[in-house]
């Protein structure tokens, strides 16, 4: 008797999660190979239910693919004297060398700014950036570096891209681009509701080099020396055989 009290009351005490997520990805691992143009990822997944489907139809499904952060520093050039010159920059702590976030809806519909803030969800929240003296244009700069990078298709957003069926199955691609910096690419899935995140998942992709990628990275961060000679000795065996060539062609 007293047991059966005391496991009432623990369930009284524990909120009841009725909404989880359970996803997975197309695949967990990106080659970068010598003719590498990019990858595409499918991440697909369900809602979990301890309970029935809710009657409001206000469940929100967001998905972001973040690689690995770096620190940025950005200059702006103004026109003095009839030359360009750096006239003033900013610091980004840490800025994402790709970020791409896809939705069920629009965000401002699923999201709230403050659950924004907490989990750091859209781009401009991923960004870390530092008062580097100059507060009140870190905006201009840290947009600057948004605008930068969309062009380079390293950051991407895609509301509405998610594509959420019967408030229970839903799935998205991503086109990873050919200029991917090699690292961990944290992926996660947010569950919202009433603009509020009820659950979240986290896995990860693993991007690398291989094969003669691989082994030339390698190479010139592990034996700079001997990575600049044969630099050099391939600038040099190229130079003689097309001297070769064009003597041959003119002879």
């Amino acid at each position: 008797m007293i047991l059966r009290s005391l496991l009432l009351l623990l369930l009284l005490v524990l909120p009841l999660q009725a909404e989880t997520v359970v996803a997975d990805l197309s695949q967990t691992r990106v080659s970068i190979t010598a003719n590498f143009d990019g990858s595409e990822i499918l991440i697909f997944g369900a809602v979990k239910r301890e309970t029935e489907i809710p009657p409001e139809n206000d469940l929100g499904v967001i998905i972001a693919v973040e690689g690995p952060p770096e620190p940025v520093t950005i200059r702006r050039k103004s026109k003095v004297a009839g030359i360009w010159v750096n006239t003033a920059s900013a610091d980004i702590d840490a800025a994402p060398t790709f970020y791409a976030v896809a939705s069920s809806a629009p965000l401002d519909k699923i999201l709230s700014q403050t659950e924004d803030l907490r989990h750091k969800i859209t781009t401009r929240t991923a960004i870390r950036a530092i008062d580097s003296g100059a507060a009140e244009e870190l905006d201009q700069f840290t947009d600057a570096l948004v605008r930068i990078r969309a062009g380079e298709d390293l950051y991407q957003t895609r509301e509405s891209a998610v594509l959420l069926r019967s408030q229970t199955l839903f799935s998205t691609e991503f086109a990873l681009p050919a200029n991917l910096t090699e690292g961990t690419y944290r992926t996660r899935i947010f569950l919202t509701r009433d603009k509020q995140v009820i659950d979240e998942f986290e896995t990860a992709i693993d991007v690398r080099k291989v094969g003669l990628e691989r082994w030339i990275y390698n190479l010139a961060h592990e034996r700079p020396l001997i990575y600049g000679l044969l630099s050099l000795a391939i600038a040099i065996a190229a130079g003689w055989g097309a001297s070769a060539v064009f003597r041959y062609l003119k002879g």
